[in-house]
């Protein structure tokens, strides 16, 4: 942070010009602040406590059990479990999203810690964008628990990435053997959205889970060992993805993307997101028996 003096003797506050990605004038202390500029990443150890990881929990079996039922909720599966005999209760469901209509779930992207932290990096105005609740399964033996090294903006149509932020909260224990987060430190910093699309994985790939193209294979990796409520916040150009996971239990997480309401949707015809679009759009129409 630096002074400036006007000629009427007004203190004006300025931001040092080697921060881009982050807020002045915030709770961040400058060495957090540099830890995100740096790497695209964040790690707040302890920030959403155990009872509201406990409540989100139940709520999420409660869905499963279709005891709830939710109003725009997508409910997914493995490719693995899909394509097997039916398990029912949460077994059966790998990922639920877009939560924004259950006032139980959607309390995670209202906390007040979580939001805090959000501003200091995309600024004041604040809309939460995706939600979903992660509940990986046990790999079925076709690797297909793996999500592909990929960037979060794929996936939006809307401009500038540096007023996107994504928070993932932990809600158990994570690790590499139940498939932690992977990121590639500094790679937000190309300030290009690469090109996308399925890998050719012998054992399948999940709907819609597409894997950056042409990145630097031998960029360094860091493997994010959290704890039951530890939150990375992170960059929307950030390459990250996540493992295989070998244990016998579910490794469930909890996140909402956030996007500045100085955000502007763009439009993605002929560009690289056009073919995740129509994708998407081809799954509301069945989703909804829609054939016109």
């Amino acid at each position: 942070m630096e002074t400036q003096r006007t000629s009427a003797s007004t203190v004006v506050l300025t931001d040092s010009p080697r921060f881009r990605y982050t807020r002045p004038g915030t709770f961040l202390t400058e060495s957090q602040r540099q830890l995100y500029e740096d790497n695209g990443f964040l790690v707040i150890k302890s920030l959403v406590p155990h009872h509201k990881l406990d409540m989100y929990r139940d709520r999420f079996e409660k869905i499963c059990r279709k005891e709830i039922t939710v109003r725009g909720l997508s409910i997914m599966r493995d490719i693995a479990i899909s394509n097997s005999e039916f398990v029912a209760g949460e077994k059966a469901i790998t990922k639920i999203q877009d939560f924004h209509n259950d006032k139980v779930l959607f309390d995670y992207c209202a906390i007040p810690e979580v939001v805090d932290y959000v501003k200091a990096i995309i600024g004041d105005k604040v809309n939460a964008i995706h939600t979903m609740l992660i509940n990986k399964p046990p790999d079925p033996g076709r690797k297909t628990s793996r999500h592909p090294l990929h960037q979060d903006l794929h996936y939006f149509p809307f401009r500038p990435a540096d007023k996107i932020c994504c928070s993932w909260t932990a809600m158990e224990t994570v690790n590499r053997e139940n498939g932690c987060l992977v990121v590639l430190p500094g790679s937000h910093k190309g300030g290009k959205l690469l090109q996308h699309e399925y890998p050719q994985w012998e054992g399948g790939v999940n709907i819609l889970y597409h894997g950056v193209r042409d990145f630097d294979p031998t960029h360094p990796r860091t493997h994010l060992i959290m704890e039951p409520g530890d939150t990375v916040f992170f960059h929307p150009l950030l390459i990250h993805g996540s493992g295989m996971n070998r244990t016998k239990g579910f490794r469930k997480s909890i996140s909402c993307h956030y996007a500045s309401a100085d955000c502007e949707y763009i439009d993605v015809k002929g560009s690289e997101q056009e073919m995740m679009a129509d994708e998407i759009v081809d799954m509301v129409l069945k989703k909804h028996k829609i054939t016109d």
